[in-house]
């Protein structure tokens, strides 16, 4: 099994048939903590509500490994829909990423937001963001 999207714990569980005529069947289960080098409560970012108006989701980004994280942003596919600011919260462990949709854009959009990190483990990662409005009734 790979580990790759999982963070924190998880737990698996497999049924096994044998040909064991009092205990035909069984289960077997494994639990891990899976620990990875960058935390993001979220990769994907959803801006949806209604057309012409401002909304804005924050993605907290924590570092989990011993040493200070450093973030540099990178390429942004949606500067004319949308806007986002990096907030150093906790020196090298812990950021607040806030997109904040901009009045007037396209009714539904896709894109990303790449970072590069001083991570060897994880030297880069992409934040997916999606916006969705409505038509003003």
């Amino acid at each position: 099994m790979t580990t790759d999207g999982y963070a924190g714990r998880i737990e698996k569980t497999a049924r096994i048939y044998s040909n064991d005529p009092v205990r035909g069947e069984g289960f077997f289960k494994i639990t891990a903590h899976v620990r990875v080098p960058i935390h993001l409560s979220t990769y994907y970012v959803l801006l949806s509500g209604v057309e012409n108006r401002e909304v804005s989701r924050t993605v907290e980004i924590r570092a989990e490994l011993d040493r200070p994280l450093v973030l540099t942003p990178g390429a942004l596919n949606l500067e004319e829909k949308v806007r986002y600011a990096l907030e150093e919260v906790e020196e090298g462990r812990k950021y607040l990423l806030h997109f904040t949709a901009l009045p007037g854009a396209d009714r539904s959009y896709q894109g990303y937001l790449k970072f590069t990190t001083n991570y060897p483990e994880k030297p880069e990662f992409t934040v997916r963001i999606r916006g969705r409005f409505k038509p003003v009734s």
